[in-house]
């Protein structure tokens, strides 16, 4: 196995949340249980990928829907001083919300970089599986008859964990983890759903670059096939 990573991987570091934690990353083992090396002198918390993938292989992509789950305890936290009360039906409708959101930007920056989006696996296809956790909106606008005001100084926090997959083989090339956090203003300022949505579609959208420059530069790099040689006369 080479030593070093090829430079497509490094891409996948850039343009994410530069705050992530970086004692994360210096506890984190060199190798990981899958056998993928760490990627160092990265701004992500943690970073994982095979040395040996070529991701410019690549030139559609099949993204799965993102999984989303809430920070520990979001929902008893939450109604200890919510008078209207958070219920299972509000945590869905946010988890399909973030869903979404994450969707709609991610298309967009592939469709816009040229790529074309998948449904089924096939040789020159990259699925794409991520998951939203940890998720903490801080001042839900909780979807009640009677009107209630929400006011933080921050929409709250979320954690992507990614991973990138050969869609045909499923072998895993590429794993990534980072956080994301709405930073406080010094004031509070009335949150809503549209508010909310618009501050995760904010911070999502960072990650999307992050990925579409990973993979605009895995097309740089692809080798190109040599020349046949030609015979004297």
């Amino acid at each position: 196995m080479s030593k070093h990573l090829p430079a497509v991987v490094f891409m996948i570091l850039f343009g994410i949340l530069a705050g992530a934690p970086v004692w994360a990353k210096n506890k984190a083992p060199a190798v990981n249980a899958e056998g993928m090396q760490l990627v160092e002198d990265s701004d992500l918390a943690t970073v994982y990928a095979d040395p040996n993938a070529d991701l410019g292989a690549y030139k559609r992509i099949w993204l799965e829907d993102a999984s989303v789950s809430f920070k520990k305890n979001w929902k008893r936290d939450q109604n200890r001083t919510n008078p209207f009360k958070v219920d299972d039906q509000d945590m869905d409708r946010i988890r399909k919300d973030m869903a979404s959101i994450f969707r709609e930007v991610l298309t967009k920056e592939l469709t816009d970089a040229g790529y074309t989006m998948a449904t089924a696996p096939a040789s020159d296809v990259l699925k794409i599986a991520p998951a939203i956790v940890d998720l903490d909106v801080v001042a839900p606008d909780v979807d009640k008859t009677t009107t209630s005001y929400s006011y933080s100084e921050s929409a709250g926090e979320m954690t992507l964990n990614l991973d990138l997959y050969d869609s045909v083989t499923n072998d895993k090339i590429v794993s990534a983890t980072d956080r994301k956090r709405d930073f406080r203003k010094g004031y509070f300022e009335w949150r809503t759903s549209v508010s909310n949505r618009a501050d995760a579609k904010r911070m999502m959208t960072r990650w999307a670059k992050a990925i579409r420059g990973m993979l605009d530069e895995a097309r740089k790099t692809v080798k190109q096939p040599a020349a046949a040689a030609t015979s004297e006369s």
